[in-house]
């Protein structure tokens, strides 16, 4: 009898010893984001804005003098058994002036793989929330959407020149928010008819976290003007906040804009 209980001893002392490697293994770590900007392969540099001409898909001489974008609810799926880490907060990129280009999540997560996605903008959920986001208000001149149009808060702003159809140098504005459809335009307090989310989800793939992770983001500006629709600043270069089929083109775009670059660990 003494041995069986000299043996079951010995075996709660292992399996406990077990249990504490296991805790040691799977320690928690925070996620480091770094945000950076490219046309078509070349780096956007500080340098850049307002100096730079691309060339987009539809031929037209661009430069460009602000990108600025939001992204939300960063979340890490684990690849082993499921489980979902949602930070639920946000980040607001501010390109020319190099704000917000690192960003850590609210929340940690047990080393491992996992498949990394966001949201560009805010879902509707988030978008309405109650109160809204004060530190965005006054962002960027303010980020909020004014109530005719839906309200919420803008996704994105794009600006800068173009040369049109006439040779003449042109500012352009390429805002994405919420598609809001009117009765009648200009839009007044009572002719919003219809709001669509189209914030949308971006699937960066699969990511092994270790202790010290930072993930690239790269953001490729000239997707959004040709893919899959090519954009004609012609015709579309202001006033873009109002125009519903505007917005449901520009979220088809946003498909191919993002993705993940250089993992450093």
């Amino acid at each position: 009898m003494k041995k069986i209980l000299l043996l079951l001893s010995l075996g709660l002392i292992a399996a406990s010893c077990n249990d504490d490697e296991v805790s040691i293994n799977e320690e928690e770590a925070n996620v480091n984001f770094r945000f950076s900007q490219n046309w078509d392969g070349e780096e956007i540099e500080n340098s850049d804005y307002e100096n730079t001409t691309y060339v987009n898909a539809n031929g037209e001489s661009m430069t460009l003098s602000k990108v600025n974008y939001l992204i939300s609810d960063i979340t890490f799926t684990s690849t082993s058994n499921g489980t979902v880490f949602d930070s639920g907060d946000y980040n607001l990129v501010l390109a020319r002036e190099g704000r917000n280009l690192e960003f850590t999540p609210s929340v940690q997560i047990p080393e491992g793989e996992y498949t990394v996605s966001f949201t560009f903008g805010f879902d509707d959920e988030d978008n309405d929330k109650e109160g809204g986001y004060p530190d965005l208000n006054s962002e960027d001149g303010f980020w909020n959407v004014p109530a005719p149009l839906g309200g919420g808060y803008h996704y994105q702003r794009i600006e800068g020149t173009y040369i049109n159809s006439a040779s003449n140098v042109t500012s352009f504005q390429f805002h994405t928010v919420r598609a809001n459809k009117h009765t009648t335009l200009p839009p007044g307090p009572d002719t919003l008819e219809e709001l669509r989310d189209t914030s949308f989800s971006v699937n960066l793939g699969t990511v092994t976290i270790g202790s010290n992770t930072t993930i690239e983001v790269k953001a490729n500006i000239a997707e959004w003007f040709k893919n899959p629709i090519t954009w004609d600043l012609n015709s579309r270069f202001e006033v873009l906040m109002p125009n519903f089929q505007a917005q449901l083109d520009m979220n088809e775009n946003g498909a191919t804009v993002f993705s993940l670059g250089e993992i450093t660990q």
